[in-house]
């Protein structure tokens, strides 16, 4: 927020001298850098710094492929994990940049484990691993900063286990339902795992949070819809409706209030409702007048776009203000 108009405008109320206007600025502290600049410079430059670090490594790996040995890369791999490990272990400064440089390599490492023996393993399983031999470390460094591909890490090992257990396709067929609860199933764990009531373990991860979050929802959200225009997948949509909706009445509670959670979940409703209605007006296309039908769907979608916003809003400012669900904005 831009103070100045502000102060310029209280100087001109009060009938300012100039000189009394630079005491007023002076005393505001605008031209001041942040009292945390250069503390946030040291972090970023060193985040930077073990991302393009380990970027550079890999590179190096890449370019000298053919003169290293097998044993040679291996070395190099797990001495990569082993010496980042340690460093977040033992320097508190460096933890958060190690960390980070220690997810990669572990990924790194793995990766280069299948493409030399050829396990056969699929590869949600190496991202399984990936995830869960990195979880120990993202407990240990508790920062955004590490959590954040952790959470990507993990979704896309769900993500691949559900495609691979639906037969290598995305649909959403009654068959396959029990496979997409599971997965919707692990997608909440992570989230939960992240909210804030683990917050004393994980420590402060608000986006890896959301990150996951998103990506839980659009997931059900793709499923859902999948399954209403599917011949054999109605109980996707209808268990969909009732996860996402759950989903938002958590999230309209104080403790776990988020409105970047919540407006992701309550879009996701809005349109798988929307989808609904749309099936439901068009399954005859037929009957009727079809310009009329995809007005009144047009007006359907906005009262529930605008329903929703307010509703948002309105609860934002209640728990802002401290104020109980219930009571009136």
């Amino acid at each position: 927020m831009n103070h100045r108009p502000a102060l310029y405008e209280l100087a001109d109320r009060h009938q300012l001298s100039p000189a009394q206007t630079r005491a007023l600025f002076t005393l505001a502290d605008l031209d001041a850098p942040p009292r945390q600049l250069q503390v946030r410079f040291w972090q970023v430059t060193a985040l930077l710094a073990a991302g393009l670090g380990g970027f550079g490594l890999i590179m190096w790996v890449a370019a000298n492929w053919d003169s290293l040995g097998r044993m040679g890369k291996f070395g190099l791999l797990q001495g990569w994990v082993a010496l980042t490990a340690l460093a977040a272990w033992r320097v508190a400064a460096l933890r958060t940049p190690m960390g980070l440089l220690c997810l990669l390599g572990i990924g790194a490492l793995f990766a280069y484990f299948g493409q030399t023996y050829q396990t056969g393993a699929d590869a949600w399983q190496l991202f399984a691993l990936w995830a869960l031999l990195a979880l120990p470390l993202c407990l240990g460094v508790r920062s955004d900063v590490v959590w954040l591909p952790w959470v990507v890490v993990a979704c896309s090992g769900i993500s691949l286990w559900t495609y691979t257990h639906t037969d290598h396709r995305w649909r959403a067929d009654g068959s396959d339902l029990p496979i997409h609860l599971v997965g919707w199933a692990l997608g909440a764990l992570i989230v939960t795992l992240l909210s804030p009531w683990a917050q004393r373990w994980t420590g402060g991860a608000s986006s890896a949070r959301r990150l996951a979050l998103l990506a839980m929802v659009v997931s059900i959200t793709l499923a859902a819809v999948a399954g209403l225009f599917s011949e054999h997948g109605m109980a996707h949509y209808l268990l969909g409706l009732a996860v996402l909706g759950t989903a938002a009445v958590v999230l309209l509670q104080p403790r776990w209030f988020d409105i970047f959670g919540l407006s992701a979940v309550v879009l996701s409703l809005d349109a798988l409702l929307v989808g609904g209605w749309v099936r439901l007006m068009f399954n005859d296309s037929s009957a009727g007048d079809l310009i009329g039908r995809l007005l009144l769907t047009g007006l359907v979608a906005a009262g529930l776009l605008a329903a929703s916003v307010a509703l948002i809003m309105r609860r934002h400012k209640q728990v802002q203000a401290g104020t109980p669900a219930g009571a009136s904005a």
